[in-house]
C-alpha cells in the first residue's frame, strides 16, 4: 500500500488509454469495467468472498443493453450492491454511481435538519467565556498532495490555536455532528494540539490484522510517506486537557476516523448518538475517462488496534440539538459537567 491519505487514501492505479483505440462505447465500456473488476480483485476489502469470474460475466452481460458508456454506469451500481460494498462508487463527470444510503430524517432534530441544509463550515468559538468549541464538518476535494492538505488544514488549525493562546479554557468540545465524511487528514492536523504527538488510528485487512498507522508528530501527518501532509504548528499542546467529541447519526467515514482519533485519549468523553457506519479505509482508484472509484480496503481502527462498526456515545443523547444557542444544546450540557466534574 503506498499510502493512505485520511478517510479517503490514494493509491492510483494507473493506465495508459490510446484514445483513438477507443472506437465505439462498447470498446469504452469494457476498457472501464476490465479497470473496475482488475482493481476489485487485487484491492477490495471482501475479495477472497466472491466468484470474479462469474461476477465479471454477469455484468458484461448486462452491459450489453446499455445505449452508451453513460448509461453503462447504472452496472457498476448494481455490482456494489451484490458485493455489499456500500463504502465504494464510481464517481464520473460530477455524478456518483454506488449504493444508495437509506437516511431516516426523521430521527434528526429541526435544529439539526436547519442547520444542515446552511451546509455548515468550519467554526471556533468560546462558550461561557470557559469552553472552546471546533465545529468540524464535512471536508473533500481532489488535490491530495502535502502543499494543498497544509494549504486547507493550517488555516483551521490556527483558529484552534488563536482561541488556546488567547483564552483560559475548561474544556473542548469537538462537534463533529455535521461531519459525513471526505478527507481526514487536514481534519485531524486541525485537532493536532489536542491530539498530540500520537498514533490517531490505523488499518486493519480482512482478518482484522493490524497493517498501518497513522500518527501525528510534531504537526506531521504520518503515514510512512516520503512527503507527507503537515501544518506548522504553535504553542504548548492540550493533549491532556479535557475533551467531549460530539457525534451524530450523520457522523460518517472519515467524521468516524475523526472520531476515532480520540478513542484511547484520556479525559476524552463521546456525546450524541451512534454514528453512521461507513469505518472502512478507501484507496481511490483512477479509472479510464476521468472517473475515480473510492474502493474499500481494509476496516479502520483506533489507535490501539479496536474496529467499530459504529462508534457508541458514552451518553446517549437524541433530537436536542440547539445551534441557535449552544449553552441550551443538550449535548453541550452534558459536556459541560463533564469538565466541571472533579
Amino acid at each position: 500500500m503506498k499510502k493512505l491519505l485520511g478517510l479517503i487514501g490514494v493509491f492510483c492505479l494507473a493506465i495508459n488509454i490510446n484514445a483513438q483505440k477507443i472506437k465505439t462505447s462498447q470498446d469504452s465500456t469494457k476498457v472501464f469495467y476490465d479497470k473496475i473488476f482488475k482493481s476489485l480483485e487485487v484491492a477490495y476489502l471482501h475479495k477472497k468472498d466472491f466468484d470474479w469470474k462469474k461476477l465479471k460475466a454477469e455484468t458484461f452481460e448486462n452491459l450489453n443493453s446499455a445505449k452508451d458508456f453513460k448509461s453503462s454506469l447504472r452496472e457498476a451500481k448494481v455490482l456494489f450492491e451484490k458485493i455489499g460494498a456500500d463504502h465504494s462508487k464510481v464517481t464520473y463527470q460530477g455524478k456518483n454511481y454506488g449504493s444508495s444510503v437509506e437516511i431516516s430524517w426523521e430521527n434528526f432534530s429541526k435544529q439539526w435538519m436547519t442547520k444542515f441544509a446552511t451546509k455548515p463550515q468550519f467554526e471556533t468559538k468560546v462558550l461561557n467565556e470557559k469552553y472552546g468549541y471546533i465545529l468540524i464538518p464535512n471536508i473533500s476535494f481532489d488535490d491530495f498532495s502535502p502543499e494543498n492538505v497544509n494549504k486547507i488544514a493550517q488555516p483551521l488549525y490556527d483558529k484552534i490555536a488563536e482561541l488556546k493562546t488567547n483564552n483560559k479554557l475548561e474544556g473542548w468540545i469537538v462537534d463533529l455532528r455535521f461531519n459525513t465524511g471526505g478527507n481526514s487528514a487536514p481534519m485531524l492536523l486541525a485537532l493536532y494540539d489536542l491530539l498530540g504527538d500520537n498514533v490517531v488510528w490505523g488499518t486493519l485487512d480482512g482478518d482484522k490484522k493490524r497493517i498501518s498507522s497513522t500518527k501525528l508528530n510534531k504537526g506531521v501527518y504520518d503515514q510512512g510517506e516520503k512527503k507527507p501532509s503537515y501544518i506548522k504548528p504553535s504553542g504548548q499542546l492540550m493533549d491532556k486537557s479535557k475533551v467531549a467529541v460530539l457525534i451524530g447519526g450523520l457522523t460518517a467515514s472519515s467524521g468516524e476516523v475523526t472520531a476515532l482519533a480520540f478513542k484511547g485519549r484520556s479525559n476524552t468523553i463521546f456525546i450524541g448518538e451512534k454514528t453512521l457506519g461507513k469505518t472502512t479505509s478507501n484507496m481511490v482508484v483512477t479509472l479510464p475517462f476521468d472517473a475515480r472509484m473510492p474502493l474499500s480496503i481494509g476496516y479502520d481502527c483506533d489507535r490501539n488496534g479496536i474496529y467499530y462498526e459504529q462508534i457508541i456515545p458514552d451518553i446517549a443523547i437524541s433530537k436536542q440539538d440547539n445551534f441557535d444557542d449552544l449553552l441550551q444544546d443538550k449535548n453541550i450540557q452534558e459536556a459541560i459537567l463533564f469538565f466541571t466534574k472533579k
